[in-house]
Parts: C-alpha cells; structure tokens; sequence
C-alpha cells in the first residue's frame, strides 16, 4: 500500500503532482492511501514506499476544473474518489460526460458543495478594524467558518476587493493574511478576539432597509444564510426581531400602498383622450405633429431622435401605411425618405401613382433600433408597441378617411387588421379595418431590398402589380 500524504497549505498542487506521477507510474487507486497533514505513520496497514517517478499525463480540461474544486470538499475520501475517476479517464475519456456514471455525480455534487460554499465565505466575512489610528495602511480582521477547505482558494477574492488594506481571515482549517501587497497563507487558529467598530451599524442599517417583510421565507432566508454563520454577522442580531413584526409591518405597507383610482377617474381620463382627439382632428397637420412630438404611449419616444408624423393632402384618397421610421426618416423627420422610401417612389412611379396624392404613415411612429458601434440596427416593433400606436393611426384615418389604405408589411396589416401573419399568403388581396374601410396588403420595400437577386424579381413585379390595383381601385 503506497501512503501519499499531502500539505495542509498547497493541498491542490501537491495531489495533483502526486496523481500524475502515480498515473505515470501505473499504480491502480486500490494501492494508494491519502491523507492531508501528518506524516501516515500510524495506519498500521500502510507502508511507505519512494516516491515514483512517471510520465506526464494529459486529462480533459473539465476534469482539472471539477478536481480543483472537489479537492477542497471535507470529504475524505476525496482524494481516492479523484484518483479513481482519473485512472478511469485513461480508457474512456468521455467518461465526464456521463451524469449516470455515480464516481462522476457525486464528485460534481461536491465541487457544487465548495462553490457554494467559496460564496457564503465571499458573502458572510465580516471584517474589524484592528489597526492602530494614524497608520499608513489600515488593517482588519474576520472569522469564519466555512464547511469546506475553501481559503487557498477563496483568498484571490479578497486580495482583489479589498487590495488597498491590510487583513486577515482566520478559520479552523487555515488563516489568510494580506500584508503590504502579499498574501500568504498560514495555518488555521482559533477564534480570536476581535473588537467591535462602527461598520456593524453600517451593516445592521443596510440588513434592515432591505428586509422585505412582506417577502419573507424563514426555511429561504436560513438555507441562503445558514444559522451557523449569524454569530460572526452583526446585522444577524436583528433578524429575530425583524421576523416577529413581520407581519405587522408588513399590513402597514399594504396600508400605505396607493390605491386604485375610483371608476370615475378611468371615465374622466376617457374624455379626456376624446377632447384630446377632437382637438388633433380637428387642428391639422400641425395640431397633430405637435400632440404627436409629446408621445410616451410606448418606450420607443426615449431613444428616437423624434416621433415621425405622416403626411399629404388631408382628404387624399389613398392613404399608405408602412411599418416605421428607419434611421433616415428618425433624422429627417419625414416618412419613406431612406432606401426603402426611394424604392417605393421609383415603382409607384412606373405605375402612375402620384405619392404627393397620396396620404403616406407608418403604424409606428418612433424608430425602434439596436445600436451596433455607429449604426443604428432597425428592429421589428412588437405586438404591445404596436397597439399603443394604434391610436395616433386611428386618428390619421378618422381625419382622412381615405378610400383604400394600402399597407406595406406585415406590422402594418396587424395595425390595420388586427393579424400580421401570413402576409406572403395574403398579399395582393383585400381586407377591411374594423370599421370597413379598404385596406390592400402588400410587401413592405424594405422586404424586397432584403431579397436574395434570385427571388428580387418575382417579388418586385407582384409589389409593382399591387401598386397599380391601388391607383386602379381609387382611380388616381
């Protein structure tokens, strides 16, 4: 039986140098006895041998990450439990891979075990100040206990959050020390004697601003913050007397809560929005690009440089909706002036329709974007948005009331229609808003600049050919 004994401090390193020279050397896990500290000498079934001397051996990049972690657990028989699973590894390498396999679940149930526990200790350390006033460098200590071998690892974290000071944290297992810039890690110690300072009323203030007692789970809140880990905590001494108001206080904001208006509020906003809509309707183009410019129906009006009003002869016949503003027309502030818009004009052009005859909108009003470095990437308005600027299309058509509406893309037809699906299927024929009025559903140009050049040229004779039903049908 080969004993390995490993070192309390570096016990990562040392097993895995260990276990790769015994890999090397082909010894079988049933030969191998480990332990961390002391020296083996008093199992009286273990014998010494010297240390052997064996080749490299290469592991899954997973397996170095399960077994730094698993390491740390307070199992045992994590170091067998490790060498048997990478002796394994030399005949099936995908061995990992199989959450059936029991060696691999419960060694990746334990490294789960130490993450979690690497969190309470990065969540729960609570440092005094021990240093003398008026040194050039502060300096703190805590005490803490974790349930696994957790400092080696965990330390790195503190030596980045708290670089620009001196601290300690001492634990049963080992003690971490940040001195002038360096970390070492020691041996553990006992718990010492830490005075109180003026952060355990900074953490009881924060503790108890952000209790919730209207959210309280005891069996959630103890198996987040076991109860093993409040006497170390200051805020943890209030937490009793937080669980036993409760509920009073609880009521108390119930109590304090707004309320919902009266019935006759909802009635008074509603004739509100009718005057509002008499005025834009009545007012013109300039009543409604001024009510429009105030817009906060939808989140849309806080990134666009300004909501686009449609335009035209405010008895034209045919009204034309599109989806929204693109980045040219957010910048100009007129509808169909981008690539898109160029398009539409050079094939109602062909067809005889006047565009200047015509009363042209989009459903959208604002433009609706993913930044991507200096461009602005358009992105599909949803069905909420387009529901909330349904109003201002309403009033588009109240105030027109044109013969036909033609409508480009499917956010249009959903606007118009109340279903935007389909549309390939749908295009060409006609269909009515919900108070009758004739709407034509077509590509949106947009769609057809998107085309593949093999598919561009069918699309683009279809577009066409419904653009000269519409001047057909409103005899333009």
């Amino acid at each position: 039986m080969r004993v390995v004994v490993l070192p309390e401090i570096g016990t990562w390193e040392g097993w895995r140098d260990e276990a790769r020279a015994l890999l090397g050397a082909g010894v079988p896990p049933e030969e191998v006895l480990w332990q961390r500290g002391g020296t083996g000498a008093g199992d009286l079934f273990a014998e010494a041998l010297p240390p052997v001397s064996g080749g490299a051996a290469t592991v899954p990049r997973r397996f170095v990450d399960l077994a730094r972690l698993a390491v740390c657990h307070s199992d045992p028989e994590r170091f067998a439990r490790l060498y048997a699973l990478l002796w394994a590894l030399r005949d099936d390498r995908r061995l990992l891979e199989d959450r059936g396999d029991a060696r691999v679940d419960r060694l990746t149930r334990m490294a789960k075990e130490v993450s979690r526990d690497r969190h309470k200790m990065t969540a729960f350390v609570r440092f005094r100040e021990i240093g003398a006033p008026g040194a050039e460098r502060r300096a703190f200590a805590a005490w803490f206990e974790p349930s696994h071998h957790i400092v080696e690892l965990t330390a790195p974290f503190f030596v980045k959050r708290f670089g620009d000071m001196d601290w300690a944290i001492f634990t049963p297992d080992l003690s971490a020390h940040f001195e002038a810039g360096r970390l070492r890690i020691r041996a553990g110690a006992a718990r010492p004697e830490l005075p109180a300072d003026a952060a355990e009323d900074l953490w009881r203030t924060y503790f108890r601003n952000i209790f919730n007692p209207a959210r309280l789970k005891t069996s959630a809140m103890q198996s987040e913050m076991p109860k093993k880990y409040w006497k170390n905590m200051p805020e943890a001494s209030l937490i009793p007397e937080l669980i036993a108001g409760a509920q009073a206080r609880a009521r108390e904001m119930a109590e304090a809560a707004p309320t919902l208006p009266p019935p006759r509020a909802a009635r008074i906003a509603d004739r509100r929005a009718e005057a509002d809509a008499t005025a834009v309707t009545e007012g013109g183009p300039e009543a409604l690009a001024a009510a429009l410019s105030g817009c906060r129906r939808c989140p849309l009006w806080a990134d666009a440089t300004q909501a686009v009003p449609g335009e035209g002869p405010p008895d034209a016949a045919l009204m034309i909706v599109g989806e929204q503003p693109g980045d040219r027309e957010d910048l100009a502030g007129r509808p169909f002036v981008g690539p898109a818009g160029q398009l539409f004009d050079a094939v109602a052009g062909r067809v005889g329709l006047a565009r200047e005859r015509a009363y042209v909108t989009n459903a959208v009003k604002h433009f609706k974007f993913t930044p991507r470095g200096k461009r602005r990437i358009h992105q599909r308005p949803n069905a909420g948005e387009v529901a909330h600027c349904r109003w201002w299309l309403d009033l588009e058509r109240e105030r027109v009331q044109p013969k036909l509406i033609l409508a480009l893309g499917a956010t249009a037809a959903e606007s118009l229609t109340g279903d935007g699906r389909r549309l390939g299927a749908r295009r060409g024929g006609v269909e009515t808003t919900p108070d009758g009025t004739p709407v034509l559903i077509t590509y949106h140009p947009s769609y057809l600049l998107r085309l593949p050049e093999a598919e561009r040229f069918a699309a683009m004779a279809a577009f066409e050919a419904d653009l000269g039903r519409a001047v057909e049908m409103v005899g333009a």
